[in-house]
């Protein structure tokens, strides 16, 4: 009865969590679809330049307790309200912070604008830190559809007052605009969802608790958000405005497919490895079947985005957006190793050995350092390229651990993902065939769209993949 209750509270968490996702990077694809035809390059070039200061501050502002309170057993009251005057504090401490830091921030970009914009987007660090305890109890409950409806209303909310302020001519103030208002909507809706008030006691001994398993995930984010933002400060320093705009956007059309698997595989997989994390058996079937699953999703969706790049980026953002199409093809094949390093990474955490996900992270350093020093000065679409070799080289680093602990590491990983790379390849070749025939773009997405995925399910039916048979069954279900 137990695993039956477990299989089914794991199944309506990916699905409720897939639901959340797909629906909010769906709203925020059309979204940003009509954002950018209406804005700049630059705008987005001039957002691009705060995103690594406003991350960073959030890192602190989370600092791992939330997940540390996950991964607990055992929970009491006092936890939660730790953590809540925790968030406060921090999230006070580091508005002030790029208050006064808003001055040096526009005199390294040399950008007089980002005055007033690093002021006003610092508030949505006020706004994020008073829903997490409620993000955090809805986590551990597996209730992904209460958190998904709350993301709901903050994409439309944030979405429909962007465009307007877009329509209206706000240049770059839209895109704040859409921001702050969002995050106001979804934490005032997680708020009611959540049923949580908060108080105002403070353990040192909950904090305590809390922060030792924290602390290392506080170390491992820090590092993450400066490996994932730190190019956005050396274009937006050594190149153009518009050269950031460039790279945010092509970033941001790759998340669309890999940012969404990715995002559903933390949020639903972490809770569900730590109900088993000592069930040794359950544990490994649970986590390779997520490393196949999602190897046979994210490798055709990535591949497909790189073959249709260029009627993808011209059709929805017309061609002032053209230098777009090169960094897109290339940025997608990066994007292939995440979903499959968050599982591993994952796993790390639900077992309580945040100490090793930290030393995996940080041992990654030098290949990135290197990467950096050798494309930043060749352009954007090096660095793109070079994220491309790191990424592939980050997996088999993250995998190495897991397979040691449990015996299914990289080598094996990859001989999984053979048939879907074969099925991929396949799939790749004919509509790479059929677009060479059809000059219209339209036609070219349309039928690659369409003929992409029936190719790739039927050589799946052909190898007797059983992930298919799970994705059929999950669909029906």
């Amino acid at each position: 009865m137990r695993n039956t209750s477990l299989k089914s509270t794991a199944i309506k968490g990916v699905v409720w969590s897939a639901v959340d996702r797909f629906a909010v990077q769906f709203g925020q694809f059309v979204v940003g679809i009509v954002l950018a035809r209406i804005l700049l390059p630059e705008d987005f070039g001039l957002v691009g330049m705060l995103t690594i200061f406003i991350a960073l501050s959030q890192t602190f502002i989370e600092s791992g307790l939330g997940t540390g309170l996950i991964q607990r057993q055992e929970r009491e009251e006092v936890d939660f309200s730790t953590l809540f005057v925790f968030n406060l504090a921090v999230s006070s401490f580091f508005y002030l912070l790029l208050f006064f830091s808003a001055p040096f921030i526009s005199s390294f970009f040399e950008q007089p604008q980002l005055i007033d914009l690093t002021r006003i987007l610092g508030l949505i660090l006020f706004l994020n830190a008073f829903a997490i305890v409620q993000r955090t109890k809805l986590t551990i409950a597996i209730d992904f559809k209460s958190i998904a409806k709350s993301n709901v209303i903050g994409m439309i909310t944030g979405g429909f007052c962007g465009v307007i302020a877009a329509i209206n001519g706000y240049g770059v103030w839209s895109l704040i605009i859409q921001m702050l208002i969002g995050s106001f909507a979804s934490s005032v809706s997680l708020w009611f969802l959540s049923h949580w008030m908060p108080s105002i006691a403070f353990s040192k001994k909950s904090f305590r608790l809390l922060f030792r398993y924290g602390s290392k995930l506080l170390i491992a984010g820090l590092y993450a958000q400066i490996l994932n933002n730190v190019y956005n400060i050396c274009l937006g320093k050594f190149y153009t405005t518009a050269s950031l705009g460039y790279y945010t956007r092509a970033k941001s059309f790759a998340d669309i497919s890999a940012g969404t698997i990715v995002s559903i595989l933390q949020q639903s997989t972490f809770p569900i490895l730590t109900s088993v994390q000592h069930d040794k058996e359950k544990l490994i079937s649970i986590y390779s079947r997520l490393i196949r699953m999602s190897a046979f999703l994210i490798i055709p969706i990535m591949s497909l985005i790189a073959l249709l790049a260029k009627p993808i980026v011209i059709l929805l953002l017309t061609e002032k957006w053209a230098s777009l199409i090169p960094l897109l093809q290339w940025i997608v094949f990066s994007r292939i190793f995440l979903p499959l390093s968050v599982i591993n990474m994952n796993l790390l955490n639900a077992i309580g050995r945040s100490d090793l996900y930290l030393k995996v992270d940080l041992s990654k350093l030098p290949l990135t350092i290197i990467a950096m020093i050798i494309t930043i000065p060749l352009g954007v679409k090096a660095i793109i390229i070079g994220h491309v070799v790191t990424s592939a080289l980050s997996f088999i680093i993250n995998a190495y651990l897991p397979g040691k602990l449990y015996g299914y590491g990289p080598i094996k990983q990859l001989k999984d993902m053979f048939p879907f790379c074969f099925a991929t390849i396949m799939m790749a070749i004919i509509v790479f065939i059929m677009t060479c025939f059809i000059d219209n773009l339209v036609l070219q997405l349309f039928f690659g769209v369409i003929l992409g995925p029936i190719v790739y399910v039927f050589l799946s039916w052909l190898l007797k993949l059983e992930e298919l048979n799970e994705v059929w069954t999950l669909f029906l279900k």
